[in-house]
C-alpha cells in the first residue's frame, strides 16, 4: 500500500529540514512537503497556517487531495486545516512536535507567554495522533499543560487532557546515518591531540558559554586538545562564539556551519562530542557524531538519558556541574574512555532513517485504514 501523504513543515530549517528530506527520501509512500523556510519561528507559529495554506492549494490543484497529512507542529494546525477544508478531503491528520512552547527556555529579554503554549495545545486537539520525538519530550509536555489549561478565565479545556493525551506517542526521529562513517573508518594519527567538537545550533539554550568556559579553562591547565565549532548559526550577535574563537586561539580548528561533505568528514575525525543544553529533546547532531565514534561528554538530563542507552550511561553522562571534571578525564585518558563506549556508535545507529522509517510507513498506513483513507 502506497499512500500520498502531505508534510506540512512551517520551519524547514536545520533538524526539521532533515526530518522532513529524509522522510520524503526513504518513505515508501509518497511524501509531498509544502514548506516556509526555517527563519522567524514567532511568526510562523502566528502566520505560516495562512501561506501554507495557499501552498497547499497549489499541490491539490496539481497533484490530488492527499490520503494522510503529517504536519511538524510549529504553525497554527487547526487555523491551516479550516483555510484548506474544502480541497483537502478530510484526510487523517498526525501533528509532528520536535519541541513545544511549554518547557522551552526563554531566550535573555523574552518574557512568559501563554500564546505559543495554547497554539501547540490547539494543534494537539485538532490532530487525530500526535507523535513526539522522545519520551522526555512527551512526559514534559503531558506534565505543563494541566497548568496552562488552569489558567484559562473560563470554559477551561482540563476536561479534555485524558482524551488528548491518549492520543500522543513517542516516534523518534530518523538520522541521515548512510553517509556518516563507522569508528576507525578514517585516518587518525596517534600523536594527533585530541579533537572536541561542538555542534549544535548557536542559541542560548545550547549553553555554548558553559562549553567554552570549561574548555578554557582546560587550556589554561595545558592539556592537549583541538576544538570544532560546527552547527547552524541562527543569531544576528553570536557573541559568545566570538569570544571563544578568541580565547581559545589556535586550538580551533573550524569554526561555522559547513556543507554536508564537510561535516560528515569532521565527524570522522572528532574524539569528544560534547553539550551543555539547557534543551534537547532529542539531539541529531549528537547521534551523527557518536555514531561515528566521538566519545559522548553529556549533561545527564533533557534526552541525553533515553538517546544513550543506559548501558552506556556513566561512560556518556555527567553530573549537574560536573562537565569541567568529565571533559578533563576524558580527554587525559582518552583511549580509556572509548573503551568504556565500545559498541555505543553501533548502537546509535538503530536511528538511522534505514531502519526507523518502517515505524513512520507503518503507522502511516494503519491510520489511514482506520479512517478509511488506505488506496
Amino acid at each position: 500500500m502506497t499512500l500520498r501523504v502531505l508534510l506540512v513543515e512551517p520551519f524547514h530549517g536545520g533538524s526539521h529540514a532533515s526530518w522532513a528530506e529524509g522522510l520524503a527520501a526513504n518513505s515508501r509512500h509518497e511524501v509531498v512537503t509544502v514548506s516556509l523556510p526555517g527563519t522567524s519561528w514567532r511568526w510562523r507559529m502566528r502566520g505560516a497556517s495562512v501561506s501554507l495554506a495557499a501552498a497547499t492549494h497549489d499541490v491539490v490543484a496539481s497533484g490530488g487531495p492527499p490520503d494522510m497529512v503529517l504536519a511538524s507542529g510549529m504553525f497554527d494546525l487547526p487555523a491551516w486545516l479550516g483555510l484548506t477544508r474544502r480541497i483537502l478531503g478530510d484526510p487523517p491528520v498526525v501533528l509532528y512536535l520536535h519541541e513545544n512552547q511549554l518547557g522551552y527556555p526563554l531566550s535573555p529579554n523574552q518574557k512568559a507567554d501563554d500564546e505559543f503554549p495554547l497554539a501547540n495545545w490547539r494543534s494537539m486537539v485538532a490532530a487525530d495522533e500526535v507523535w513526539c520525538n522522545s519520551r522526555f519530550q512527551l512526559d514534559e509536555l503531558l506534565g505543563g499543560l494541566p497548568a496552562l489549561l488552569d489558567r484559562s478565565p473560563d470554559e477551561s479545556h482540563a476536561h479534555m487532557l485524558g482524551e488528548v493525551s491518549g492520543r500522543c506517542s513517542v516516534v523518534p526521529v530518523g538520522v541521515d546515518l548512510a553517509d556518516v562513517p563507522d569508528p576507525g573508518d578514517g585516518d587518525d594519527p596517534a600523536d594527533d591531540p585530541p579533537l572536541v567538537l561542538w555542534n549544535h545550533r548557536w542559541d542560548h539554550d545550547k549553553n555554548p558559554t558553559v562549553v567554552f568556559r570549561a574548555l578554557a579553562r582546560l587550556a589554561d591547565e595545558g592539556l592537549g586538545f583541538e576544538v570544532a565549532i560546527a552547527g547552524e548559526n541562527v543569531r544576528t550577535d553570536p557573541r559568545e562564539m566570538v569570544e571563544a574563537r578568541s580565547t581559545l586561539g589556535d586550538r580551533v580548528v573550524q569554526f561555522g556551519h559547513l556543507p554536508r561533505k564537510d561535516y560528515v568528514e569532521l565527524l570522522g575525525r572528532a574524539d569528544v562530542v560534547v553539550s551543555a543544553a539547557s534543551q534537547e529533546y532529542f539531539g541529531i547532531s549528537v547521534v551523527e557524531a557518536v555514531a561515528a565514534g566521538a566519545v559522548p561528554v553529556l549533561p545527564d538530563r533533557l534526552s541525553y538519558p533515553e538517546v544513550v542507552p543506559e548501558a552506556w550511561h556513566g561512560s556518556s553522562l555527567y553530573p549537574d556541574g560536573g562537565l569541567t571534571t568529565r571533559l578533563r578525564e576524558v580527554l587525559t585518558d582518552l583511549p580509556v574512555w572509548r573503551a568504556r563506549c565500545e559498541g555505543l556508535p553501533a548502537a546509535m545507529r538503530r536511528f538511522d532513517w534505514r531502519k526507523v522509517v518502517g515505524t513512520y510507513d507503518d503507522r502511516l498506513g494503519a491510520l489511514a485504514e482506520q479512517y478509511g483513507r488506505a488506496p
